[in-house]
């Protein structure tokens, strides 16, 4: 979401000459320049002055700069201080530890620390597996990060990053009551970034990778499952994924057409979500997908200089067409994109196949604004939270790892990721429409749904390390 969408409160402490009409000249700067005043409160009154606190609310931060300088222009007036709701929300960091268990006396203290937590430490060392019994490797998740693709901001740092990967663990609790811990890493290197995650493993029940470039993102993952015996997954590629084939089941069966028999286009096809969505949606039974990139279609007459460039050309694009995202998108039933804003035309709509669809999920800008798309599609979905049917991973991310955790799987495998996409997709059921092929991400039916599919699913791949028993009354599912 862009601060043009959400908005920005500010609250700025003014201080202006105490003389009649002084307010009004303020309110009135505000509001020429763009801003709403929402409450007003003195802070000190003198003879020659006054200092009141105004909270103001813009639309954008363009906006935001230009309610100060009108301000600053007042004669008179001065700012004392400016803060808004983002940064006052960010401030000291988002999450924090609590402990679980009350250390009021020494009796307290002895049994949470020494002598009596040796005994417990023993127990581990004799047997690891009791670790997830016994510490919080049974709840807890490493959100790790290089800070080189943060949302639409790039390569940005670990720093940078920080402020996003506290988001992100904080939507694991909300979510999923999960504890989980940003992990920002100071560096870019392939070897570097798996090493540090092997070491600092033990004490996590899972690895969620985040907002790492591609192609460096495939290569980590890829060794980091095969090093550790707890689940990784790269949520940008696979929580991406997951989510938009739910919306494109949904999707496909409102417009009354079977997924093998559509020819989907994916912009942005290239990149860490776009490859990871084309891998699901072939296991789903799509008939045709093909990746578009900067360069075109992706196809087998092209020669690549990476692997996974190599696999789309292999193992897509039945047809082998060629051409730009215009000329493939002719006569496709769905597009799907995660590339940049405003690349389509409504004019590149009218070419597609009977009642298109599109994904436009580039954030916070789309590929093509809903309201200019919607005379010529049939479904329409966003990664805006201020249209119907956004696409996003909150719906997939908490219940997968709930699921994983909870059967202690060792990995996440395809199957899991399919049976939570038809899990998400099956909160929506019979009640699905055009403007309804996705569940809200604050339906409280989706995590435990996601959760519990994905442990069925690990359990029949045989990752999972508790058995799952079935209670015959009422099919609730119990972990032993």
């Amino acid at each position: 979401m862009s601060s043009a969408a959400i908005g920005i409160t500010l609250i700025i402490r003014v201080e202006t000459p105490n003389h009649p009409g002084a307010f009004g000249e303020l309110a009135s700067a505000v509001g020429d320049a763009g801003g709403v005043i929402g409450a007003v409160d003195v802070r000190s009154v003198t003879k020659t002055s006054a200092t009141r606190d105004v909270t103001i609310t813009v639309p954008s931060e363009q906006i935001s700069s230009a309610v100060r300088t009108a301000i600053e222009r007042l004669r008179g007036a001065k700012i004392v201080s400016a803060s808004d709701s983002t940064f006052l929300a960010h401030l000291g960091g988002k999450i924090q530890i609590e402990p679980k268990v009350p250390v009021k006396t020494r009796a307290d203290l002895s049994m949470v620390y020494t002598p009596g937590v040796a005994r417990v430490s023993m127990a581990i060392a004799a047997d690891p597996s009791k670790a997830f019994q016994l510490t919080i490797k049974r709840n807890t998740v490493a959100v790790v990060t290089d800070g080189t693709a943060v949302l639409g901001l790039g390569d940005i740092g670990p720093l940078g990053a920080a402020p996003v990967m506290e988001g992100k663990c904080m939507l694991f609790k909300k979510f999923a009551d999960i504890d989980a811990w940003p992990i920002c890493l100071d560096t870019k290197d392939v070897d570097e970034i798996v090493e540090t995650v092997v070491r600092i493993a033990p004490i996590f029940g899972g690895v969620n990778l985040e907002d790492i470039a591609a192609p460096r993102c495939f290569e980590v993952e890829r060794q980091l499952i095969e090093a550790l015996d707890i689940p990784v997954m790269h949520d940008d590629q696979h929580g991406t994924a997951v989510v938009t084939l739910a919306a494109l089941i949904n999707a496909a069966a409102v417009v009354r057409k079977d997924l093998a028999d559509m020819r989907i286009v994916v912009a942005g096809g290239t990149g860490a979500a776009g490859t990871a969505t084309i891998k699901l949606l072939q296991l789903a039974g799509v008939g045709d997908i093909i990746a578009s990139g900067r360069g075109g279609a992706i196809n087998r007459s092209e020669r690549y200089d990476r692997t996974h460039l190599t696999w789309l050309a292999q193992n897509t694009n039945r047809e082998n067409r060629r051409g730009s995202l215009r000329d493939v998108l002719k006569g496709a039933d769905a597009f799907i994109g995660v590339s940049g804003p405003g690349i389509l035309e409504a004019a590149d709509l009218q070419g597609m196949g009977r009642d298109p669809i599109v994904f436009a999920m580039a954030n916070p800008t789309p590929e093509i604004m809903p309201e200019v798309a919607a005379p010529y599609v049939a479904v329409m979905a966003t990664g805006r939270s201020d249209y119907p049917n956004q696409v996003n991973n909150v719906l997939s991310f908490p219940g997968i790892f709930r699921g994983a955790l909870d059967c202690r799987a060792r990995r996440i495998t395809d199957n899991m990721k399919l049976a939570a996409a038809r899990a998400i997709a099956g909160i929506v059921g019979e009640e699905r429409s055009a403007e309804y092929i996705i569940p809200s991400v604050f339906d409280t039916r989706v995590m435990e749904a996601v959760s519990r599919a994905v442990t069925h699913a690990a359990v029949e791949d045989g990752v999972a390390r508790r058995a799952i028993v079935v209670a015959e009354e009422d099919h609730a599912a119990a972990l032993v």
